[in-house]
């Protein structure tokens, strides 16, 4: 019987032993893992320091004719999306020629923003744009530009 308790007392030991041992490695690869933690963070706020030290770049924009111009001051001049027969409606212009002048307006460098609702287009200037075009006059309109 003494012999027995010897066995169990000697493989409860080495099942101690192997617990210990994992309770190490264990504690190792977390304390890895905090230090990489950190490493990331640091490089994060690099990034992030380098980032805001970079000047931002403003879009360009190809110059506008009048027509353009027209269906620019409608979106520009809304806060909600507007569709084909609204713009037309609001820029006097005929709703054939609506889609091919946003077309043109993309190509141009002018970013919309597109809704489908009821398979039906609805496009915005993107908001940082239309904020850009507020400070910095992106597309060149000019007081002129609201009178015709």
């Amino acid at each position: 019987m003494r012999a027995e308790f010897t066995n169990i007392r000697h493989a409860l030991e080495e099942h101690l032993t192997s617990i210990n041992e994992n309770t190490s490695e264990i504690q190792a690869l977390f304390d890895y893992l905090t230090e990489m933690e950190v490493k990331v963070d640091k490089l994060s706020q690099r990034l992030d320091q380098l980032q805001l030290n970079q000047p931002t770049s403003k879009p360009y924009v190809i110059p506008l004719n009048q027509l353009e111009k027209r269906i620019f001051l409608v979106l520009y001049t809304e806060t909600t999306p507007l569709s084909y027969e609204e713009i037309s409606a609001k820029s006097g212009i005929p709703t054939p020629l609506v889609p091919e002048c946003l077309s043109v307006l993309m190509n141009k460098g002018v970013p919309f923003l597109r809704t489908f609702i009821n398979d039906q287009i609805f496009l915005k200037l993107e908001p940082s744009f239309k904020e850009m075009q507020a400070k910095e006059n992106l597309v060149n309109l000019s007081l002129q530009s609201f009178m015709e």
